[in-house]
This record gives structure tokens, C-alpha cells and sequence, in this order.
């Protein structure tokens, strides 16, 4: 029942009442004075004087008294009524309500309500309903912050433990060549080009924890192009070849789109993909034969381009996982590999905001292939 109900039945109640049992009181009275009297003195209907003054004469004062009594016990039964029913339909929920507010204010999110009780019950139930919707998305706000958190912890462990590992690295062979180690050209081009692979390695982590703070603000920098697909991917794939060849990993590139295809993106966020994708495929590739391969293929409206490796591959269970953030197959981080656990996720991101999707196919000891989708670009014929 509303509030504003329950208050106007309360207050008809309280003002009707008396004067209900005001008119009985009066009329048995009058009847009881009227029986008393003589018919013949006061014949037909009488009026109210006539009733009063018999009333004077025929009703003992201890009929009054009685009658006044039950008045009175008749009046304080029904306050009581009304004031239990007052206070379980308004004063006991809202109490019951503060408390559940003073323990939010506290810090218990837990402290529920619960909301089938107080159905029904108007205004009660609203504010029943909004208090347990605010209690839960306050706990849901505390989760995701101490899940970021968290995360953030983890973030700074990662990139702290991984650039610790090439830094040890730079250091070593520097301090070969500070020694004389290095004292044929062939060792000190492989110590030179080592520290230089070591020092890649440092930039991108760098970078990547740069985007992460982008991405958890949404504020990754876009800079959309009309770009050819063929022309983009035969560039990047000469670049990554260069560096890949250098690692001993054979890179196969195959287009089987229209040469003239184009599609909308931003030329430095794509390459930023397939370099994440690449690094991280050459990360698990741990055969002599490494091999990579890179397929550009027609889906009619868009294009689907491939990156397989023949890596360790990835276990079923962590498949749908590897784009979340932070998520490691190799959590325990004995893996000489590392890795901040972010790459992927900013991959996704990055995708998924060019309008495409991407996922991921894999088999444990033989591979694992990345599948990105994006939109085609088509001009609007003008007619």
C-alpha cells in the first residue's frame, strides 16, 4: 500500500471514529431516556432537547460513566491498532532501511535487504528496490577497483621482471666488449646486433605499457586512413622479414585479394597488431625450423588475415582467454619468454575498434593461428 494511502485511511480513521461513536452513543442513550419516559408527554419523533432532557431524568450517572468508559477503551484500542499498523507498514522498514545505509556507510556492501519482503508496499518498495541497486553497484564499483588494482600490481610486476632480462642482457655483452671479448668483428656484430634486439625488446615493452594507459581511458590515439591493402601488408611484411631472418624464423607471405582492395584503418595501430602478434607467435616458437606465415584472404565484404605459427600452440582451456588482460598460459613465469600479459588484450582492443574481430585457433605442439576480420572500403557510386 502507498504511503499516501496508508496516511489519508489513518487520518479518516482518527477524525471519523469519534464522531461514529459520538452519534451511537447518542442515539442509544436517547433511545434507552425515550423508553423511559412517558409516550403520551412527548408524542412522535422528538427533537434533540427534548431527547437531552429526558436523558437528564431516565439514565442513571452510572450508565454514563460506563458508556464514557467504553468510549475511552474503545478509542485507545483503536490508536493502538492504528499505530502498530502505522509502525509495521512505515517506521520498521524505514528503520530496518537506515540501518542497511549506516552499514554501507561503514564499508559493508553485504548487508542485504530483502526486496520480496517489502513488495507491494509502495514507496517502501522503491526505496527497498534502489537501495539493494545502489548497494550492488557500489560492490560491483569496489570489485572492478580492486581488480584493477590488482591488475596494476601485476602490470608493474611483469614489466619490472621484464625488462629486467634484457637489461642484464645490454649489460653483459657491454661489458664483453668493454673486456675485449668481443675481439673479432664476427663477435662483436653479434654482440652490437644482440644489444640492439635487446634494447627492441625493452621499446616494446615500453610502449605497450603506454598503450595500456591509453586503452584504460579510452584514449588510444586513431589517425583513420583509406590504405591498399596489398601495398600496407607488402611493406610491413619486407620489414618483418628483416628482423625475423635475423631470429632464424622463415616468413611466408601469400595475398589473395584484388590488388586494387582498400580498407579504413590506422596504418601505425595495424602495424602495432601484427607486430604484437608476430612477437608474440616468435616468443613460443621453440623448433630450429621456425615458420610464419601471413595469408591475406577475400571474404567478399571484408578481409580475414591470417598469422600462423608452428609453435608450442595453446591449450584448449586457455584459448577463450588469451585476450583478456593480464592472462598468462604461463602464469608461473618460469618461462624464460615473459611477457607483460597485455599484448593481446591491446590487440583486441585495437581491432575491435577499427570495426573488425578477431580470434584464435590453436593445437597444442603444432601451432597457433590469429584471425583478424575487418570491413572492406567500397566508394558510394553518386547517381
Amino acid at each position: 500500500m502507498k504511503l499516501k494511502t496508508r496516511l489519508i485511511i489513518t487520518f479518516c480513521v482518527i477524525i471519523a471514529l469519534p464522531v461514529l461513536m459520538t452519534g451511537v452513543a447518542f442515539f442509544v442513550i436517547g433511545s434507552y431516556a425515550l423508553q423511559k419516559s412517558d409516550p403520551a408527554t412527548h408524542p412522535g419523533i422528538s427533537s434533540p432537547s427534548v431527547i437531552m432532557g429526558e436523558v437528564h431524568k431516565a439514565v442513571p450517572p452510572a450508565t454514563v460513566q460506563s458508556i464514557f468508559i467504553a468510549f475511552v477503551i474503545i478509542l485507545l484500542i483503536t490508536a493502538i491498532l492504528l499505530t502498530r499498523w502505522m509502525w509495521k507498514g512505515l517506521f520498521s522498514p524505514i528503520s530496518h532501511i537506515n540501518t542497511a545505509l549506516q552499514r554501507v556507510a561503514e564499508g559493508d556492501l553485504d548487508y542485504q535487504l530483502d526486496r520480496e519482503a517489502y513488495k507491494g508496499n509502495g514507496e517502501i518498495s522503491t526505496m527497498v528496490d534502489n537501495y539493494e541497486d545502489m548497494r550492488l553497484r557500489l560492490k560491483e564499483s569496489r570489485d572492478d577497483m580492486l581488480d584493477h588494482e590488482g591488475a596494476n600490481r601485476e602490470l608493474i610486476s611483469n614489466i619490472s621482471h621484464d625488462l629486467k632480462t634484457p637489461i642484464t642482457s645490454i649489460k653483459g655483452y657491454v661489458e664483453g666488449i668493454m673486456d675485449g671479448v668481443a675481439d673479432t668483428p664476427e663477435k662483436m656484430e653479434r654482440y652490437i646486433r644482440t644489444i640492439y634486439n635487446k634494447a627492441n625488446d625493452m621499446d616494446r615493452l615500453i610502449n605497450e605499457l603506454t598503450l595500456y594507459a591509453g586503452i584504460d581511458t579510452n584514449r588510444i590515439p586513431y589517425n583513420f586512413h583509406r590504405i591498399n591493402v596489398a601495398e600496407y601488408f607488402g611493406d610491413c611484411v619486407e620489414e618483418v622479414g628483416l628482423d625475423l631472418e635475423s631470429r632464424g624464423i622463415r616468413l611466408n607471405y601469400s595475398n589473395y585479394l584484388d590488388p586494387a582492395t582498400m580498407v579504413i584503418a590506422d596504418p601505425e595501430q595495424m602495424k602495432r597488431v601484427i607486430n604484437n602478434i608476430i612477437s608474440n607467435s616468435v616468443k613460443y616458437i621453440e623448433k630450429a625450423d621456425g615458420i610464419i606465415d601471413i595469408r591475406i584472404l577475400d571474404e567478399v565484404d571484408s578481409i580475414r588475415i591470417e598469422i600462423e605459427d608452428n609453435g608450442r600452440g595453446i591449450a584448449q582451456r586457455d584459448l577463450s582467454r588469451i585476450f583478456e588482460r593480464f592472462y598468462r598460459t604461463d602464469s608461473s613465469r618460469n618461462s624464460s619468454q615473459g611477457g607483460s600479459g597485455i599484448g593481446l588484450s591491446i590487440v583486441k582492443k585495437i581491432i575491435e575498434d577499427h570495426g573488425g574481430y578477431i580470434w584464435a585457433t590453436s593445437k597444442e605442439g603444432e601451432g597457433t593461428c590469429m584471425h583478424i576480420v575487418l570491413r572492406k572500403y567500397t566508394e558510394e557510386k553518386q547517381k
